[in-house]
């Protein structure tokens, strides 16, 4: 958690249930998923189908990539990951469920900040359809 204004403690990493972490789940999203492209990022985004009725609402599930093509420096890759999830933590209510989301980001996103990442990513997302009234 860093400091917000107020001394109030933000969260830095996103809620578990949107989080995808197993090595099966990305390979999945990078066969068969839809791929998106701006100048610093790429979106993958594969839509999941509900196994049965009951889990009809799977909350969308997000993955960062962050190779050391991007920097050597993991100090400047991780302050593009706690950036990239900030721009995703505002944009998850408008987020459609039941979809996995990985976003590499290039070597030249190096030289963004977090309102260039969320214009980014907002365009991305949109241009998938994975935002809700798109």
């Amino acid at each position: 958690m860093s400091q917000g204004q107020g001394g109030l403690r933000l969260p830095v990493a996103l809620p578990k249930v949107n989080r995808l972490k197993h090595r099966l789940d990305f390979s999945a999203v990078f066969r068969q998923g839809i791929r998106r492209q701006s100048p610093h990022l790429t979106l993958r985004a594969l839509q999941q189908k509900p196994k049965t009725a009951e889990s009809a609402k799977i909350p969308p599930r997000i993955g960062i990539s962050v190779s050391q093509k991007v920097s050597k420096l993991a100090t400047q890759r991780n302050r593009i990951k706690r950036q990239l999830r900030a721009a995703f933590r505002q944009l998850l209510p408008r987020l459609k469920s039941d979809w996995l989301l990985v976003v590499v980001v290039k070597p030249k996103a190096t030289e963004c900040d977090y309102q260039h990442f969320l214009q980014e990513l907002e365009q991305l997302l949109a241009d998938a359809e994975v935002i809700n009234g798109h």
